[in-house]
This record gives structure tokens, sequence and C-alpha cells, in this order.
């Protein structure tokens, strides 16, 4: 399984502007600063602010910031947030056909697989990605997000 371009970028914007709480962060500071172009992080961050991930304010002296604390920002949920398909066989999508439909125990197996990546990923916040953490340990459940 890979996860898509966008969602790396969404990590790494969430871990950029993490890092700066005291201020408003720009698209041009973050792409200069991983070499991402500008056009692919004004579409992550407009996706980052449709999620409620981000705070986007407009105009000269305009940037973003998170819209939640690091610790309430869970990287799973992001990354479902962001991706648009996980499926990782062709079974798995929904205009997909299988040759072995009705008599394959692939897919269980890859499905408890995906389910797996997704408990593991629930395990940890943004808060773990950002140095100020000084270890990174799993929170003891998936992480619920407050609305």
């Amino acid at each position: 399984m890979r996860l898509t371009a966008l969602t790396d970028y969404a990590m790494r914007l969430l871990m950029y502007v993490g890092q700066h709480p005291d201020r408003l962060c720009t698209i041009s500071e973050v792409a200069q600063r991983y070499g991402i172009s500008e056009a692919h992080l004004m579409k992550v961050t407009h996706r980052l602010g449709q999620g409620g991930w981000i705070e986007t304010v407009r105009g000269k002296g305009g940037g973003m910031r998170l819209a939640k604390l690091p610790r309430d920002i869970g990287l799973g949920e992001v990354a479902r947030d962001m991706e648009s398909d996980f499926a990782i066989v062709e079974c798995f999508a929904t205009s997909g056909s299988c040759a072995l439909d009705g008599q394959c125990r692939l897919a269980g197996i890859f499905e408890g697989a995906l389910a797996d990546f997704h408990r593991h990923l629930d395990r940890y916040t943004l808060l773990d990605l950002l140095p100020q953490a000084r270890t990174v340990q799993p929170v003891s459940g998936p992480v619920r997000a407050r609305h």
C-alpha cells in the first residue's frame, strides 16, 4: 500500500505549522522548506482547511495555523481524510470485480492488514511528530476528534 503525495504533503504541512504555534505560516515558506510546489500545497491547504485541521487567514499578513491542538490531530484521521481510495487490491474498489468471487480468502487477509495499518496510525497524533515531543509514544487508544 502506498499513500499519495497529498497525504505526505499534508503531514509535512501540519508538522511545519505545528512547530510555529506563535504565528501564521504561509504556503510559500512551507513550499520552500520542503521543496514542494506552491500549487500542490495550495490544494493540500484547501483540503486541510475543509477538514478542520487548519485555519486559514486571507489577505496581507495572512497564512495558516492549526485549528486544533497537536494532541487532538490524529494521524489516522488525517490520512483517512486526505486519501480518497484505500482499495489496496482491485476487489476492494467499488467498481472492482474478481473471478474468484465467493471463493477467495485473500481479500479478508488484506482487509485485516489495512485495519492494522489504520489502527497503528490511530495511536499517534501530530504531537508525536513535533520536535518538542521527547519520545514518540502512542496514545492508549484511538484518537477521538472533538467537534
